[in-house]
């Protein structure tokens, strides 16, 4: 079993930053990506940022030149730093974990990101 721990969440004012941790334990041999996803209110849940094992990386179009994300191999970690936020940026963020081979696929509790005026 792999679980995820997510942190980081919370109410920012616009232009504010915030900082997302995810960390996996459990039954991991080893993890080729890790992402963080977000849904809002009557939305479907998106993608916001990705990176894999290499280190490459994808980013929303939205989150392009605002948010960076980072891993941390030795602690199994997926970071989202987020600066510049905007109202739009409220939603609740999901963490991602994807094992080599597929051989796991597990989402994280999600985290209320609230973006205020």
């Amino acid at each position: 079993q792999v679980q995820l721990v997510e942190s980081g969440g919370g109410l920012v004012q616009a232009g504010g930053s915030l900082r997302l941790s995810c960390q996996a334990s459990g039954s991991i041999f080893s993890i080729d990506r890790m992402g963080w996803y977000r849904q809002a209110p009557g939305k479907q849940r998106e993608l916001v940022a990705r990176i894999t094992t290499g280190g490459s990386t994808r980013y929303a179009d939205s989150a392009k030149g605002r948010f960076t994300i980072s891993r941390d191999d030795a602690k199994n970690t997926v970071l989202l730093q987020m600066n510049s936020l905007k109202l739009e940026d409220t939603a609740v963020y999901y963490c991602n974990v994807i094992g080599n081979n597929w051989s796991f696929d597990k989402w994280g509790q999600g985290t209320q990101v609230t973006v205020s005026s």
